[in-house]
């Protein structure tokens, strides 16, 4: 695949690359590097599907985000998921299953699961488990990972148990939550007991950045068995908190420090949005991936709460072909994120504005 067809095929391409790193971290664990060169397998397969599925207005892309539940055991100070997409209505588990199918069938190679927190789905790993073409990032926060779950994962090797934490104890239980951070490394101590490949997401804030990124941090969450590091910037949903977003000099930091990571580290790093910049811009809205709602709500972005097409009034093909996504793929503003924040939640006035019309559902303000 060619990276001239721009940021979509970039960001295929990219999907590609990391999983050609997690080949090599993984070579000595037979079971893992075995299933690493099946997964670039059905990244290829998929990429073949999703050409076939293209046609004028319907953009299949080889990413999905989809909040599964809207339901948490904690309240994240700052939670994206609990301002704009908290919802008591949610698609059934006969649905996620099809919904599953439908993307596999359509494309889809890689799916991040959040929420909410998606172990509340008591069939979540199940589901997940039977639509082996698609690689699951399972987003938790350690509570419910218990050694039945971890007993679990470690038989599903499509799904990587990715445990959400601030960096540091204090910053973890200070954001999530008093006795988050030991809940966080229990979690890592069964993931690691069981023999599963995981790894670890921080939101980025001007006050974690330093810790949370440092080397230190990063050996250290190795060694308890880290092999994936996904950095995501944090993006002031909660009006008053613009101060946590990182400057300049921060987002600079970053980027020197994943050049570094990324040529003597064996492990894989993710870093949203500054992965974006390097592949034109930003990817929301089919370019690279998109957003499902727990109500099945088809979305630009998590960050971008507008739908004008959902899953359980039409299948997942069917709702690639919205006219949102579309307007917003064919607009000629410059979504650009070098500044290491969201592109669409800048410009969400711009995003509502297209969305205004009749039969768009807005999500929670």
């Amino acid at each position: 695949m060619s990276r001239n067809g721009g940021p979509s095929a970039a960001f295929d391409q990219s999907i590609l690359d990391v999983l050609r790193i997690a080949f090599r971290i993984t070579w000595r664990t037979p079971r893992l590097a075995v299933y690493a060169v099946r997964m670039l397998r059905n990244q290829l397969a998929a990429a073949k599907r999703r050409e076939r599925n293209q046609k004028p207005g319907v953009v299949v892309p080889p990413f999905v985000i989809f909040s599964v539940t809207g339901r948490c055991n904690l309240a994240c100070d700052g939670c994206y998921a609990n301002r704009l997409h908290r919802s008591d209505d949610e698609l059934s588990d006969e649905r996620v299953g099809e919904v599953l199918g439908e993307a596999r069938d359509a494309g889809v190679s890689v799916m991040l699961l959040a929420g909410g927190e998606p172990l509340m789905r008591s069939r979540m790993i199940e589901m997940a488990r039977s639509v082996p073409e698609i690689l699951f990032l399972l987003f938790t926060n350690g509570w419910l990972l218990d050694r039945e779950v971890a007993r679990e994962l470690r038989g599903a090797p499509n799904i990587i148990p990715v445990v959400s934490q601030e960096g540091g104890d204090c910053h973890t239980d200070e954001r999530r939550g008093q006795g988050t951070a030991e809940a966080v490394s229990g979690a890592m101590e069964r993931l690691k007991g069981v023999g599963a490949f995981f790894g670890t997401s921080m939101t980025l804030t001007s006050e974690n950045v330093e810790t949370a990124t440092s080397e230190a941090t990063i050996r250290g969450l190795m060694r308890r068995g880290c092999k994936l590091f996904y950095f995501i910037n944090y993006v002031p949903v909660e009006p008053g908190t613009e101060s946590l977003q990182l400057s300049q000099d921060q987002v600079t930091m970053l980027e020197r420090r994943l050049v570094e990571y990324r040529k003597r580290i064996p492990a894989l790093f993710i870093a949203f949005p500054h992965d974006e910049v390097a592949l034109g811009g930003c990817l929301a809205a089919g370019r690279g991936f998109v957003h499902i709602d727990p109500r099945g709500d088809v979305q630009p972005c998590p960050f971008s709460p507008f739908a004008d097409r959902n899953l359980t009034a039409m299948s997942f093909v069917d709702a690639m072909g919205s006219p949102l996504l579309e307007r917003i793929r064919s607009s000629d503003l410059v979504l650009d994120e070098t500044d290491g924040r969201c592109a669409l939640w800048k410009r969400r006035g711009w995003v509502e504005k297209l969305a205004s019309q009749e039969g768009t559902r807005r999500g929670n303000p």
